[in-house]
């Protein structure tokens, strides 16, 4: 499933379901106040096709639309493009 945008348009491997590692360091300039996010906007079929790549697909059932990806794995996403 596709989970956001970057900004240069390239595409970018995550995997949402790993914890991020939570430790005592923190770095000095960085603050949890200055972390500012855009809210999420609800995927319409219109909005779905309208941003939708030629590598994606766009996933209707009864409950939800979502994008995802043609090739789930990097290494087919990577033999399809050659």
């Amino acid at each position: 499933m596709i989970v956001g945008n970057t900004s240069k348009g390239d595409d970018l491997d995550v995997n949402p379901s790993k914890e991020k590692v939570m430790s005592n360091y923190r770095m000095g300039g960085v603050k949890d106040d200055s972390i500012i996010l855009t809210p999420p906007w609800t995927l319409t079929i219109e909005r779905g096709l309208e941003i939708m790549k030629d590598d994606e697909y766009l996933e209707i059932t009864p409950k939800t639309i979502r994008l995802r990806k043609q090739f789930l794995k990097k290494s087919d996403r990577d033999k399809s493009r050659k």
